[in-house]
């Protein structure tokens, strides 16, 4: 017997692929009853938020990347949530999309920018509420596994960090909802990143171009090229794709 069902009734896949999604978007530390956003799942599928936290929990005992923090998710779960997981891991287009599709079924609000401003026309709007839907997921995926700080300088103040796409929007369809294409940077630094004046080594350590570091000036020594050779502040999930920061590398850093 499926093991989910010693909580109560056994879990569909659209309430699954709804558990999932969350699960990408908010930090793992903050996977709680508490939150206001496994309440606002719980009350959409019609679970206590305990539930839906005990869910994420099992999920999070097949992520890898907390295992090598040696921070251990909840056993016993199904092996759908085991399908889930395989299935939309590396799909994130797909897991965008679907999650979509569930939350208008139910009802439930969907968790996006408020800055964004719909456009006009109807075929415009539609790929852009697309395009919001996927930059909304990245952007909380990303910003919670950083815990809600800059990469680089550490900076924690969330109406300043950006969800940097280290491949850009423009070059991959692919990669565009991946947290893994994604690195939180402040402003100021997710600036230098675009421009090709900063990257980052595989082992995650911080690269200043030339550039930067020939300038004679001292905010920018201390505030830029003091930076060079550190390490990032490593993110609790998803870590930057090593072939994507490659092409970061190769396609952006000026290293001259």
């Amino acid at each position: 017997m499926d093991t989910s069902s010693r909580y109560g009734k056994l879990w569909t896949r659209d309430e699954l692929i709804l558990a999932f999604e969350l699960y990408c978007r908010i930090s793992f530390s903050k996977t709680k009853a508490s939150n206001p956003a496994v309440r606002e799942v719980a009350k959409a599928i019609r679970r206590t938020p305990a539930s839906v936290a005990r869910k994420l929990g099992n999920f999070g005992a097949f992520d890898p990347e907390l295992k090598r923090q040696n921070i251990s998710g909840l056993g016993h779960g199904s092996k759908l949530d085991e399908q889930i997981w395989n299935e939309f891991n590396q799909n994130w287009e797909a897991l965008v999309t679907q999650s979509h599709r569930i939350r208008r079924k139910l009802a439930v609000p969907e968790r996006c920018d408020t800055t964004w401003v719909p456009p006009k026309g109807p075929s415009e709007q539609l790929r852009s509420s697309k395009q919001r839907l996927h930059q909304s997921f990245f952007r909380d995926a990303v910003l919670s596994s950083y815990d809600g700080r800059c990469a680089v300088t550490g900076l924690s103040l969330t109406e300043c960090l950006i969800a940097s796409h280290i491949i850009p929007w423009s070059e991959s369809v692919e990669a565009r909802a991946n947290p893994r294409n994604g690195i939180c940077l402040s402003a100021t630094i997710d600036r230098l990143f675009d421009r090709g004046l900063l990257t980052f080594h595989d082992d995650l350590s911080i690269v200043i171009s030339p550039r930067i570091l020939a300038i004679q000036d001292l905010p920018v020594q201390e505030q830029v090229s003091s930076y060079n050779g550190r390490p990032m502040f490593r993110p609790e999930r998803f870590l930057p794709e090593i072939d994507f920061l490659s092409w970061h590398r190769d396609h952006r850093f000026i290293d001259n």
